[in-house]
């Protein structure tokens, strides 16, 4: 595969954007700082890649995710992203050891992050699992800032950073502005004691992207996981969003949003685009 420069910090330029609101609307105070998106494999419309970067578009969506794992054709990928201007802002690698080639397919898009896990191996020990960890990172922590591309590591099910003032402690380890946090707000909830506000305060200016999804949603997420008693956020979801940004205005983040649920065609993309930019307030 060719490596090519596309639009070098198109996820960062379009990210400081602002969105044009209807006349009387009253936008939160991250419109204009954050854009949305989904990830790649949710675009359910469309037979090759220009009919699925189309859909997106036509959908309100801004920008997507592509796995390196996912059997697709790049080059399509990239020529179709180059025709609608919506950008390939993130590559998510997932537990795919191979780092280095997951920041060269993020430069190959002009996108400016990799999404990485650290995953939780049964029976280590704590600290075991840190160091390991720390190691696999630590490893192309100088690749990823010669490449200016950030590694963000995810909260996820099968991590054993379980609270977020571990997480902190972790990016914090490696003193470098390139290993950041990719924050996903029904994670936090669905996989922790701890509420999706209360990761947002403690990794504050380490969040670089947001994964957005809310366990219990009428639509985005699944009711059967909703916990009793627990309405905080739109429509039977368990997410706090209020407080949520609240937490992300006071370190004044600023980058992308990525749906990360049930994808669908162009009608269900739109719907999914309306409603994260109501939990967000980017629209008013």
């Amino acid at each position: 595969m060719k490596r090519r420069t596309f639009l070098r910090r198109s996820g960062l330029l379009a990210a400081g954007v602002g969105l044009v609101l209807p006349r009387g609307a009253r936008a939160g105070v991250l419109a204009g700082r954050i854009k949305i998106g989904v990830k790649y494999a949710m675009v359910l419309e469309g037979e090759t890649a220009l009919e699925k970067f189309e859909a997106l578009k036509q959908a309100g969506m801004e920008g997507t995710e592509v796995m390196t794992r996912a059997k697709v054709d790049h080059d399509a990928i990239l020529a179709a992203s180059k025709e609608t201007g919506i950008p390939v802002h993130g590559v998510v690698n997932s537990t795919d050891p191979d780092i280095r080639g997951a920041i060269d397919l993020a430069e190959f898009y002009g996108a400016d992050s990799v999404l990485a896990l650290t995953g939780d191996e049964k029976g280590v020990a704590y600290a075991k699992q840190f160091a390991a960890a720390q190691k696999r990172i630590g490893d192309v922590v100088g690749y990823a800032e010669k490449k200016r591309i950030r590694i963000c590591i995810e909260n996820v099910r099968a991590t054993f950073l379980k609270e977020a003032e571990e997480m902190a402690r972790f990016l914090d380890s490696f003193e470098s502005d390139f290993v950041k946090s990719h924050y996903d707000t029904g994670n936090t909830i669905t996989w922790t004691e701890q509420p999706a506000e209360h990761w947002a305060k403690v990794l504050g200016k380490r969040v670089y992207k947001i994964d957005v999804k809310d366990r219990g949603h009428a639509e985005f997420g699944d009711a059967k996981q909703a916990r009793a008693g627990v309405t905080t956020g739109t429509d039977g979801g368990e997410v706090n969003w209020k407080d949520v940004r609240q937490a992300l205005a006071a370190v004044n983040f600023s980058g992308w949003a990525t749906a990360e649920v049930k994808g669908g065609d162009t009608k269900r993309l739109t719907r999914m685009a309306g409603w994260m930019r109501e939990v967000l307030k980017l629209t008013g």
